[in-house]
């Protein structure tokens, strides 16, 4: 009798010996997620770069939105007056200036024309024609001028006189342009100038309805043949008896322009003129 009462005593110390081994055992495992933030913060030492990429991201998307910001047009300080001339806004802005345009873009020398003006640090109205931007040789000259901060102005797409055109024929030499113009550099022209300077109550309500502003001109000689040459169109654009504050300058993408457009900008400088970007020139 005493024999089986010892033995069932040592039976239950070995049961309640195994349920606590298997107790601690228990309590010493981590379960699954802590296992998982215990990785997580191994992984956070060993590259702290990478808990930081969420916060990186926040700031890239707040510097992206401040280039946009910084990209956009000035606030206009000139206007086109009703004699074509660019003038202040404001008594206090200078009205010293003068303003660089070139039509029958982009031909053979309007890249080079651009890189000239860029490097002057001059700014200009590159007034296209659309028959120049319909190849795929066009359409990257187009592009480069451009992307070097030159605003594209609307010179109809073949070069008409407009009033021999029936209206809906004015309209599509208009707003072909824009719309060819805005497929290659994802922008609609500000400013429209008609070949010859001769609009029509159409043509100018089409530009108005386009959310352009008209343009013609001061002076400009380029075209005639007794200035077709470096020097005799440079003497002219800087000596003519029409220029004055506020000048509006035409010229072309032609040889003799090419080769001139430098010593006309430095001339205009060294007779006190700011050459002023278009882009503070009010639009519709």
């Amino acid at each position: 009798m005493k024999k089986i009462f010892w033995l069932s005593l040592l039976a239950m110390l070995i049961v309640l010996s195994a349920c606590s081994s298997n107790q601690a055992s228990k309590e010493q495992e981590p379960d699954d997620a802590t296992n998982e933030q215990k990785k997580d913060n191994a992984q956070e030492k060993e590259n702290p770069e990478h808990a930081e990429d969420s916060a990186s991201d926040g700031h890239k998307k707040d510097d992206n939105q401040g280039e946009k910001e910084q990209e956009a047009d000035p606030d206009p300080e000139y206007r086109v007056s009703d004699t074509w001339n660019i003038v202040p806004l404001d008594k206090e802005t200078n009205d010293e200036v003068a303003l660089i345009t070139i039509d029958d873009a982009p031909d053979k020398h309007a890249v080079e024309m651009a890189k000239t003006l860029k490097d002057l640090d001059v700014n200009a109205i590159f007034f296209v024609n659309g028959h120049f931007i319909e190849s795929d040789e066009g359409q990257e000259k187009l592009k480069e001028i451009h992307d070097m901060g030159f605003l594209i102005g609307n010179h109809t797409y073949t070069h008409p006189f407009l009033p021999d055109l029936s209206a809906d024929e004015q309209e599509e030499e208009i707003v072909r342009v824009n719309d060819k113009v805005e497929e290659i550099i994802g922008e609609r022209p500000k400013f429209f100038r008609a070949p010859n300077g001769a609009n029509t109550d159409h043509t100018k309500q089409v530009a108005k309805d386009e959310g352009m502003t008209l343009m013609n001109w001061t002076y400009g000689y380029d075209w005639e043949p007794e200035y077709q040459t470096k020097e005799k169109i440079t003497d002219m654009m800087l000596n003519s008896e029409y220029l004055g504050n506020g000048a509006n300058l035409l010229m072309h993408d032609r040889d003799w322009t090419a080769a001139a457009l430098a010593d006309i900008v430095e001339g205009l400088r060294d007779q006190g003129y700011e050459l002023i970007d278009p882009k503070l020139i009010e639009t519709e």
